[in-house]
C-alpha cells in the first residue's frame, strides 16, 4: 500500500495522479500499514514501522537537505532538462538540485547536479526529489507543454520515475497499465471535417491554395524526390477540371470521407462536425481569422454523415464558440442534432482553440469528452501523457490528447516532412506508447485523401504499422469508455503471500470494451542497483473483475 502525505491544495491533483498511475493507494493514516510513504512539500517527522520506502518530493529547501541549492524557472519557460529514464524530462517549476555522482538519475544536461538524493535513513530508502510532482503534473494537464518539448511524455516519466523508486525498495506493486487486454496499445482514430467539397469553394483562399500546391508546389516536390509522378498527374487533372466539377459533370474529388470507412476496415472512427456555416467564432474578444470559417452547413452533409453513423462510427462536435460560451456551446451541440451518435457527445475545437475556462464550460453544457489538447504545428505530448484524463475544477469530463495531426506532418508551415521523414518521425511516438501503455490519438482531415494532398497512402501505411504493432483500432468515444472503466476500478484487497498474492478489484466494465490487465510486481528481499529496476519486467495478467483472484509462483 502506498501512503501519501500532501496539503490540501493537493488533493486534486494527487486523486488524478493516481488514476493515471492505477495502482493501490490512500491518503496517510496513524492507523495504516505502508510498504511506501509518497510526501509532498515536507518530509514525515515519524516513519512508521515497515515502510520501505519514503520519497520527499519538493521544490523547497528541507532542513535535510544539505547541499541542496535552490533554483528559479527558465525565462523562456521552455523547463530545464534532466536525464530520466534513458530519457530527458523537463522540469517547468522551481526546484532544487543536490551535488551528482556519475551516476546520478535526474542530472541536470551539461551540469554536475541532481534533482534526487538516494540514502538508507531508519531502515528505509529516503529519496529527496528536488521538484513539486504534483504542481508539474497539474501543469502538464491543464496548460500543456511548449511545443519545442512536444516529443517527451513527460507525465508518464514523472510516473516511471516513481514506479522505479518503488521496485527499487523491493515493495511489492499491482498496476492496472493504461493497455487494453489482448492489444499492445490503443490507437483513436479521428477526422475534423473541415472542408467537405471541392465545389463549395470558388475564388477565395481555399481554392488559391488548392491551385497553387497542385499545380506548382507538386511539381518542385516531384523535382526533388519527395512527390512521385503518379501524384504530379492525379494533381493536375484534379486542378484543370475544376470547372466540370462546378458544372456538375464530375464527382467532386473532396466529397469523398466516407471512404475512411472502406480505408479503416473493420475499425471505427470519429468524424468531427463544424456546427454553422461561415461563422469564424471568436478569438481573444475578437472575431476569429475569417479562414476559420467553415464552408458547409450541417444539412450539406447530413446523407453522408448518416452514411457513416449506419456503419458504426462516431459523429461528434468540431466546435465553433463552444470553448469560451456555455450558451453558444448548448447551441452548437443543438445544431449537430440527431446526427450525433453517441449521447452525452464529444467535441474538438475547430484550430484547437481552447483557455482555462473551457473544461469547466464543456462540462456544464454536459459535454462527455474533449479531444484539443494537441499542437497545431507539430506532433507530440502537448499534456505530456499518452492517457485519457480528468481536468482540474471538472468532475465528468475527460481529455483525450490529440497527439498526431496531419497538416502538422506535411503542411509547409509546420514540419513541411516528406512520407519517409514522417514515417520516421511518427513511429518515435509510437515507440513511446509501444513502451508506456495508453492511446495515440490520429486526426486525419477530411480531405486528406485526395488531391492535392494525397495523403492517403500515408495514412494506408500508418493503419498498417499500427496493427502490427497490435493496437486497438477505434474511435474516440470507445477510447474514452474504456479508460472509465479502468478508472472505476476499485482495489478491494491485496493479500501479499510467500510466493504469490491475492486480490480481488471490483471495476464496470462494458461486453464491447477490451478488457483490463494487471501487471504485478513481487515483493523482493534482495538488493540491486537503483538503474536496474527501471528494467524489471512485470507479470502480466488479464484482469477478473468483481471476483477473487491468486497469482503463484509455485
Amino acid at each position: 500500500m502506498i501512503g501519501v502525505i500532501a496539503p490540501s491544495s493537493q488533493h486534486e491533483d494527487v486523486l488524478e495522479f493516481f488514476e493515471l498511475f492505477k495502482t493501490r493507494w490512500e491518503f496517510f493514516s496513524p492507523t495504516g500499514y505502508y510498504e511506501v510513504l509518497l510526501c509532498s512539500g515536507k518530509s514525515p517527522i515519524n516513519v512508521p514501522i515497515g515502510v520501505k520506502l519514503v520519497v520527499v518530493y519538493s521544490a523547497s529547501l528541507l532542513v535535510s537537505d544539505v547541499d541542496g541549492i535552490k533554483s528559479t524557472p527558465p525565462d523562456d519557460c521552455n523547463g530545464r532538462l534532466y536525464r530520466c529514464c534513458k530519457s530527458c524530462i523537463p522540469i517547468y517549476g522551481e526546484s532544487v538540485t543536490f551535488t551528482a555522482t556519475k551516476s546520478s538519475e535526474l542530472q541536470q544536461i551539461d551540469e554536475k547536479r541532481t534533482l534526487i538524493k538516494l540514502r538508507t535513513w531508519n531502515d528505509s530508502i529516503y529519496a529527496r526529489i528536488g521538484y513539486d510532482l504534483f504542481g508539474e503534473l497539474h501543469k502538464l494537464l491543464a496548460e500543456g507543454q511548449p511545443a519545442i518539448r512536444a516529443a517527451i511524455p513527460t507525465a508518464e516519466l514523472h510516473i516511471a520515475l516513481f514506479r522505479q523508486l518503488v521496485l527499487y525498495s523491493g515493495a511489492g506493486l499491482i498496476e492496472i497499465p493504461p493497455i487494453p487486454d489482448s492489444y499492445a496499445f490503443t490507437a483513436c482514430l479521428t477526422h475534423d471535417i473541415d472542408q467537405p467539397s471541392l465545389r463549395m469553394h470558388k475564388f477565395d483562399h481555399t481554392m488559391l491554395g488548392f491551385l497553387c500546391r497542385a499545380l506548382v508546389v507538386t511539381s518542385i516536390d516531384v523535382l526533388r524526390g519527395r512527390r512521385s509522378i503518379h501524384e504530379l498527374w492525379q494533381n493536375w487533372r484534379s486542378a484543370l477540371s475544376l470547372p466540370f466539377v462546378h458544372l456538375g459533370w464530375i464527382s467532386d474529388p473532396w466529397l469523398r470521407f466516407d471512404q475512411y470507412f472502406a480505408i479503416e476496415g473493420n475499425a471505427r472512427s470519429t468524424f468531427y462536425v463544424i456546427p454553422q456555416k461561415g461563422n469564424p467564432g471568436q478569438c481573444n474578444g475578437k472575431v476569429a481569422p475569417k479562414m476559420r470559417a467553415a464552408p458547409y452547413a450541417v444539412t450539406d452533409i447530413a446523407d453522408p454523415l448518416r452514411t457513416l453513423a449506419s456503419n458504426g462510427c462516431e459523429i461528434a462536435l468540431h466546435g465553433i464558440d463552444a470553448w469560451w460560451d456555455e450558451k453558444l456551446a448548448r447551441e452548437e451541440i443543438h445544431v449537430l442534432g440527431d446526427l450525433a451518435t453517441n449521447y452525452p457527445i464529444g467535441v474538438r475545437m475547430h484550430w484547437l482553440y481552447f483557455d482555462k475556462h473551457t473544461f469547466e464550460i464543456l462540462e456544464k453544457v454536459g459535454i462527455d469528452y474533449d479531444s484539443t489538447m494537441g499542437y497545431n504545428e507539430t506532433v507530440g505530448f502537448r499534456s505530456g501523457t499518452m492517457q485519457v484524463y480528468s481536468p482540474a475544477g471538472v468532475h465528468r469530463l475527460m481529455e483525450l490528447p490529440l497527439h498526431i495531426m496531419d497538416t502538422a506532418l506535411f503542411m509547409a508551415s509546420h514540419l513541411n516532412l516528406s512520407a519517409n521523414e514522417a514515417r520516421k518521425h511518427v513511429d518515435a511516438l509510437l515507440d513511446l506508447v509501444n513502451c508506456f501503455g495508453g492511446v495515440i490519438t490520429i486526426n486525419w482531415h477530411d480531405r486528406s485523401i485526395s488531391p492535392e494532398r494525397l495523403w492517403k497512402v500515408y495514412y494506408t501505411n500508418l493503419l498498417d504499422e499500427l496493427r502490427r504493432r497490435k493496437a486497438w483500432l477505434t474511435s474516440a468515444a470507445n477510447v474514452v469508455a474504456w479508460f472509465r472503466s479502468r478508472r472505476s476500478a476499485q482495489f478491494e484487497h491485496i493479500y501479499w503471500e510467500e510466493q504469490g498474492v491475492r486480490l480481488r478489484i471490483n471495476a464496470t466494465t462494458a461486453d464491447y470494451l477490451p478488457g483490463l490487465v494487471l501487471h504485478i510486481y513481487m515483493r523482493r528481499k534482495s538488493i540491486i542497483d537503483f538503474a536496474e529496476a527501471a528494467s524489471i519486467e512485470p507479470i502480466r495478467l488479464s484482469l477478473q473483475t468483481n471476483k477473487e483472484m491468486r497469482y503463484s509462483l509455485s
